[in-house]
């Protein structure tokens, strides 16, 4: 940990990120190798996105999600249309949590994605799926013929 000491800002915080990310591979490899999600088509893909979906929320990188994120997930969900409420999200947590109810592992986490049983949380990432498909096109409209004009 000591060299985290003497890194300055965005060095430290690609250092804490890089070793956020090297902990979820590992789980993911776990998952990769459980004969249980065997079956999952497109394991490898989903494991993907899930990660980088756990390291948005888990901004300071500690391993779990819980009381202190809160505010960055509420923040999200906004942006999403799904407004909650601070207690909608203690619910949630303490929905995934295997542990004390009051933060939720990556573990946690890819269990809950993984499973049969819908969540909350499942909920919102579908939404913020469509919510990307939605979003408009850049770049200059598409020429129109003559015809299509008003």
């Amino acid at each position: 940990m000591s060299q985290t000491r003497d890194l300055q800002g965005g060095k430290a915080f690609g250092l804490l990120k890089a070793q956020q990310e090297e902990r979820l591979d590992e789980t993911n490899k776990q998952f990769l190798e459980d004969p249980k999600y065997s079956s999952d088509e497109d394991l490898p893909s989903k494991l993907d996105a899930f990660k980088k979906k756990y390291m948005e929320f888990d901004l300071n990188g500690d391993g779990d999600i819980g009381e202190k994120d809160i505010m960055s997930l509420k923040r999200m969900l906004e942006k999403l249309g799904v407004p909650k409420t601070h207690l909608e999200l203690k619910k949630l947590i303490r929905e995934v949590s295997s542990g004390s109810g009051e933060t939720f592992s990556y573990s946690d986490f890819l269990r809950m994605m993984l499973g049969k049983r819908s969540a909350i949380l499942k909920m919102i990432l579908m939404y913020e799926e469509k919510a990307r498909e939605q979003e408009k096109p850049t770049g200059p409209p598409a020429k129109k013929a003559i015809s299509e004009l008003p």
